[in-house]
């Protein structure tokens, strides 16, 4: 098995990043669950606007879309930004739109199978929020979600404190992190031994 994760943060790389840091420490989780995987930054790549599977010259989805495909488990990694996931969030999962209409030689979609999860920075509230705008969409393409996918951490209301400038990762986070690389891989697992049907 193999996972990836995309991470959304505005940053190019190699600019610091709370988002990459919690989707290191999902990605180590998953590790220890034997799949390893490889975290790769949107903003590193010239993810042109659209809902096509290659939207032409320059287009840097192809090759993130690659990686999606052969990938037992996306992880997407965004902050929140006015309440919302990232932009470039956003634009991953219209480009994912495009996989609705591709599927396989039983016509199911390339996606199904497939398992997400989800991870999520800010410093004011609206983790539940942003996670279930990204649920819904992951949901809407064709990835299974296992129960407790996702990993969150908001700082106090007003401040700007970042993830990555904490001293040490809370226990809470620490936990949930677990939770998520455990069900998750259990349900890839589930998933690559029993398929599900065909339509």
């Amino acid at each position: 098995m193999r996972a990836l994760a995309l991470v959304c943060t505005l940053n190019a790389s190699p600019a610091p990043s709370s988002s990459q840091l919690l989707a290191e420490q999902v990605m180590a989780e998953f590790e220890r669950r034997g799949v390893p995987g490889e975290i790769v930054r949107v903003a590193d790549h010239d993810v042109l606007p659209g809902v096509g599977l290659d939207m032409g010259d320059g287009d840097g989805w192809p090759v993130l879309r690659s990686k999606v495909l052969a990938a037992d488990i996306l992880l997407v990694s965004t902050p929140i930004w006015l309440g919302h996931p990232s932009s470039l969030c956003q634009r991953v999962l219209e480009r994912l739109d495009a996989e609705l209409s591709e599927s396989d030689e039983q016509g199911r979609p390339l996606t199904y199978g497939k398992v997400a999860a989800v991870a999520v920075v800010g410093n004011e509230d609206g983790a539940h929020k942003v996670s279930a705008d990204l649920f819904q969409g992951l949901d809407d393409v064709g990835f299974s979600l296992a129960p407790g996918a996702v990993t969150y951490w908001v700082g106090e209301a007003m401040r700007g404190t970042d993830y990555q400038d904490l001293d040490e990762t809370p226990d809470a986070v620490s936990s949930t992190t677990r939770t998520l690389a455990a069900n998750t891989v259990h349900l890839a697992r589930l998933l690559a031994d029993h398929p599900y049907p065909a339509p």
